[in-house]
């Protein structure tokens, strides 16, 4: 498993990482069995993160799924910016894919998805009445990477709790069915990402909402990149939280305002200096927990 190495773009002025390759043997594994599954199934319901709409998408899943009808699942909706997932659902839209925005904690949007699958699935359903299969079940396999709340989503949509849903990467190891309603069941598969990320971005993307791990990273490093991203697509929110209205921080370098946050907060260590491990990861757990505000960090325009 590397750990990121971070370099600064001189003509961006952010701070990139080289490839990241992270690829644990399990998910080699979970790969083919989800490729061996798809026959079992009528349809895929992708469930991604509504803050990363494009970073959280697993580029192997189209070579495996093929042809297969697809359903988006944008979870986490409600720490999300609303106006962008409603512009990320008419993009697939306009692509053929139906999606829909859940969120798992408070349970919105859920009850949405059965009545979503069977629309989807209106003329197919009909031709399988028109042969007698009168209330045939539908099969759809869930998939998703890492951290994303895919068994979140899978335990508020069949109110249980038999989908291991922990806050780490990976958990889900084994294939489950699970039933939803008489004519709808699912099947689970484990959290996959894939070989390696081409895109830098993708990898910093996944690492800010915590699907990579934050011990595979330098903390410091993806602090600043967060920052320098938030002061370009939601700078008052991130002036308001850490009183920096009366302060210039386009002039600042990403350290400069990493500083500047752990010094508003009294952050420091002997000596006076400026504890900017801890104001990083005070950065981090801040954007993860909404208390920045609901933020998307893709665009249509740039996903």
């Amino acid at each position: 498993m590397e750990k990121n190495m971070y370099l600064k773009d001189n003509n961006s002025g952010m701070l990139t990482s080289a490839a990241v390759n992270w690829f644990p043997g399990h998910m080699t594994k979970a790969n083919r069995k989800i490729e061996s599954s798809l026959k079992l199934v009528d349809a895929v319901c992708e469930v991604i993160d509504a803050r990363v709409p494009q970073s959280s998408r697993n580029p192997e899943l189209d070579r495996i799924i093929q042809h297969k009808p697809r359903i988006i699942v944008l979870n986490k909706c409600d720490m999300a910016d609303p106006k962008k997932t409603a512009q990320w659902i008419s993009y697939y839209k306009s692509r053929g894919i139906t999606a829909i925005a859940v969120d798992c904690k408070s349970g919105k949007g859920i009850n949405n998805f059965a009545p979503t699958v069977k629309s989807v699935f209106a003329d197919k359903i009909k031709q399988w009445e028109s042969k007698g299969m009168i209330g045939r079940t539908i099969r759809v396999m869930v998939v998703g990477i890492p951290n994303v709340g895919k068994s979140s989503f899978i335990n508020k949509l069949t109110k249980s709790t038999r989908a291991k849903a922990e806050d780490r990467p990976g958990v889900t190891r084994g294939n489950q069915w699970f039933t939803v309603d008489k004519t709808l069941d699912i099947l689970d598969t484990p959290g996959v990402l894939w070989p390696k990320f081409e895109d830098q971005n993708v990898g910093m993307m996944l690492a800010y909402t915590g699907a990579v791990k934050d011990d595979v990273v330098d903390i410091e490093l993806l602090a600043m990149n967060l920052l320098v991203l938030l002061r370009e697509k939601y700078p008052e929110p991130l002036k308001a939280r850490y009183k920096l209205d009366k302060i210039d921080i386009d002039s600042l370098e990403a350290y400069e305002l990493l500083e500047l946050i752990g010094r508003k907060r009294g952050m420091l260590i002997s000596g006076g200096e400026i504890d900017t491990l801890r104001a990083a990861s005070t950065v981090l757990d801040e954007f993860r927990a909404t208390t920045l505000g609901k933020i998307t960090l893709e665009d249509v325009n740039n996903g």
